[in-house]
């Protein structure tokens, strides 16, 4: 995982000196509880992820927390029947067929699901399964899923311009997602840059607007009715290459993937940017929402064919219960996870951890 906080400022508050301290009485003190357990608990994973805590930042804590009570339904349908499946004693068939039931139902889908089944049942021919060894077993095949598609570290690339290309359906999120990734990139070190390429939405270009002004980000964009997108990421590369930016996020209108003319656009911006800035790293983002479940990956065929797609960036994991649409998006369209996102605030997005994902999705 790219480690987006490297240019951070000398002096930021670390971790053990996060106190949180609510006031009043009961229903303050168990919110303390709760906010204290949460601690302990991402404490215990960014150490068993091999980070020093000296060195790790409040928010990280903050992140995890949000991480883990964002997939609270996907993990309530998961996990209180694992439990029950696990603790009946060493993992048989048995047992496996029970979770092969339990994967389909949190919308891993069929081939991840099936690699999952293959691999515990391979172990359990060797040996029957304690219940102490079973999660354990089980984490590691997850995490093994997650990060098969990556090749390499995910990170700008210094030197020369890195240009993120982010599509996908209506109403995923795209343009909050960029004011997100403009904010973590500012916050990070990264001169940043956006093109409001949504030129056939309305209000696209005021929204993109608001959220540069947020995060501190210059916007290149064209009100003028009728703006071809790929003229507006025409300028924004020369804008981006003038001022020697490092990152150069372009967001671009929703699309149905069984829209012609519209598929036909985002190839030709694709084609700009491929002819415009030959030398610059190239990152080819899918927005998808995790409400969709298996539906989003049927619209991520179609785009990654006319956007090379490199990643994805899967958003709303809090408001579903399929969250295990992430193993699905690895293993059935070989593509990794970049960043992932739990909320509507400007926080609630940060790059993708398999080992901080399973640990949130299996938390007990």
């Amino acid at each position: 995982m790219f480690n987006w906080f490297r240019r951070k400022k000398e002096g930021e508050q670390k971790v053990e000196q996060a106190k949180i301290t609510p006031e009043g009485e009961s229903e303050e003190l168990e919110k303390k509880a709760e906010s204290e357990e949460e601690i302990a608990w991402s404490k215990q994973v960014l150490a068993g992820e091999g980070k020093k805590l000296e060195e790790v930042d409040e928010e990280e804590i903050t992140w995890l927390a949000k991480l883990r009570r964002g997939l609270d339904k996907t993990r309530r349908q998961i996990v209180n029947q694992l439990k029950s499946v696990i603790g009946q004693g060493p993992l048989d068939q048995n047992a496996i067929s029970q979770i092969e039931e339990m994967l389909y139902s949190a919308d891993v889908g069929y081939e991840a699901t099936e690699e999952i089944i293959r691999a515990l049942e391979a172990k359990v021919k060797q040996e029957a399964l304690p219940t102490t060894e079973a999660m354990g077993c089980l984490k590691e095949i997850l995490r093994q899923i997650l990060d098969a598609p990556i090749k390499g570290e995910f990170a700008p690339q210094e030197g020369k311009l890195n240009i993120w290309l982010l599509t996908g359906v209506n109403g995923v999120g795209k343009t909050t997602t960029i004011g997100k990734l403009a904010h973590l990139a500012q916050k990070s070190g990264y001169k940043c840059l956006i093109a409001a390429a949504d030129t056939f939405r309305a209000a696209a270009v005021e929204q993109v607007k608001i959220w540069g002004e947020r995060t501190n980000t210059t916007v290149i964009a064209n009100t003028a009715k009728n703006t071809d997108p790929a003229a507006v990421v025409f300028d924004a590369i020369n804008a981006a290459i003038a001022r020697q930016v490092d990152i150069l996020l372009i967001d671009t209108a929703g699309r149905l993937q069984n829209k012609k003319n519209l598929m036909e656009e985002l190839a030709k911006i694709r084609r700009v940017i491929d002819k415009k800035a030959p030398d610059a790293h190239v990152e080819s983002l899918l927005v998808l929402d995790a409400t969709l479940g298996q539906n989003g990956l049927r619209q991520a065929q179609v785009f990654s064919q006319v956007a090379q797609l490199t990643g994805v960036i899967i958003t709303k994991l809090d408001g579903t219960a399929k969250g295990g649409v992430a193993f699905a998006v690895a293993k059935n369209l070989g593509l990794p996870i970049r960043f992932v996102g739990v909320g509507e605030g400007i926080e609630d997005l940060r790059p993708f951890s398999s080992y901080e994902f399973v640990e949130a999705l299996l938390s007990t």
